[in-house]
């Protein structure tokens, strides 16, 4: 069985997500990148290709010649999928160009510049047949499955309380100023969109925990910040959350938290009992009960479930952690990829992959943050798309 031709948008020389991407894709040896267009700059494009080891005819200067240039390929060698590694800004445009020219499409969070623009992949999505896939990477890591499977299974009872914070320091002070790249377009609403904060680790907040819960969120109170002067977009926020069948929830997303790393972290409360995740000790799963001891589940421990099972690669005791997180999502796209090409009902890994609904999802949590922070009405509903 051949490797899944995989082609890239974006994460060139000296950017951080691409070569992130690049690994998690070849981790498990079932992807191949053949080609890419990995900068604006076709200088720059082409030498990234030759560090990359590629044909220098499967470099190309802009994304819409390697749309073109691959779909004229013969089948199998043409790529199968492109990754989106660039600026929120470029995220739609790229996708609608590769779904239009025939190749299945994995991007960057968030999905689009705007919830008009999500709406509008998802109708191309449909039209098209083919595979969208998005990189909410935290839902690969085998407890954060786990917790879901517990949860869906009934164990903790009737969900009351979600509490989910993501905290970060790296944007304390004016970091776009000091020639930060990533600090200088994520703060930009051109290149962003309307948030910096939500629209980068507070949608993967939201996202974890509606996964995790299985509930979806239905109002939000929220209260956003710029805390450093000259900001457009915030770089802080609060929200209460109100989600499906009366639980209530707290979501705190910051990326001026002085001294904070991606402080990512999950607590989910029911009737029964509740559990506890942490992004920067994630092997680690706490059950907490009201009549027993509290429980430390592992990775790797053979009483996990089988969805945490296959998305594990070594035994107990070999940390897993934020690259093989990322792999997990190729390998559930790929796993898509490789049912869709024959025709065959999804499997286990394959059903679990972030999508075009996730996307839409996402797009409007963000969107109905900044509208919220900046009215005087308490709550907004979620309305569905």
């Amino acid at each position: 069985m051949a490797k899944v031709r995989m082609g890239m948008v974006g994460g060139g020389k000296g950017a951080f997500i691409g070569g992130i991407h690049r690994m998690a894709a070849a981790m498990d040896g079932e992807i191949e990148l053949v080609c890419g267009a990995f900068s604006s700059d076709p200088e720059r494009s082409a030498q990234s290709g030759a560090m990359l080891y590629l044909e220098p005819e499967r470099v190309y200067g802009d994304y819409r010649q390697m749309m073109s240039a691959e779909a004229a390929l013969p089948a199998d060698q043409r790529m199968q999928f492109v990754a989106i590694v660039t600026p929120n800004d470029l995220h739609f445009p790229v996708a609608e160009a590769a779904l239009g020219a025939g190749f299945h499409v994995l991007s960057d969070k968030p999905a689009t510049l705007s919830l008009a623009q999500a709406l509008q992949l998802r109708e191309r999505v449909r039209d098209s047949g083919l595979l969208y896939g998005l990189t909410h990477t935290y839902t690969g890591y085998p407890l954060v499955k786990e917790a879901r499977e517990r949860i869906s299974r009934g164990e903790l009872g009737k969900i009351r309380k979600v509490v989910v914070e993501y905290t970060q320091g790296w944007l304390a002070d004016r970091q776009e100023d000091l020639g930060n790249k990533q600090a200088s377009w994520r703060l930009n609403p051109a290149q962003a969109g309307v948030s910096s904060c939500m629209g980068d680790i507070g949608v993967h907040a939201a996202n974890l925990a509606e996964y995790v819960s299985g509930l979806n969120i239905t109002e939000v109170c929220a209260d956003l910040s710029a805390f450093v002067e000259g900001r457009e977009l915030d770089d802080d926020g609060s929200i209460l959350l109100r989600l499906e069948r009366g639980a209530k929830g707290v979501l705190m997303a910051s990326q001026v938290c002085v001294g904070e790393e991606n402080a990512l972290s999950l607590r989910i409360y029911g009737e029964n009992g509740g559990l506890e995740w942490r992004q920067q000790e994630p092997n680690t799963l706490w059950l907490k009960w009201a009549d027993r001891p509290t429980e430390m589940l592992r990775t790797g421990g053979a009483y996990l479930g089988d969805l945490a099972g296959v998305n594990t690669r070594t035994p107990m005791g070999h940390p897993e952690g934020y690259l093989e997180a990322f792999a997990n999502v190729y390998m559930a796209f790929t796993a898509q990829i490789r049912a869709h090409e024959a025709g065959s009902d999804k499997n286990l890994r394959s059903r679990d992959c972030p999508g075009i609904e996730e996307a839409v999802r996402g797009m409007n949590f963000i969107e109905l943050a900044v509208t919220a922070s900046g009215s005087d009405i308490k709550w907004h509903k979620f309305e569905q798309h």
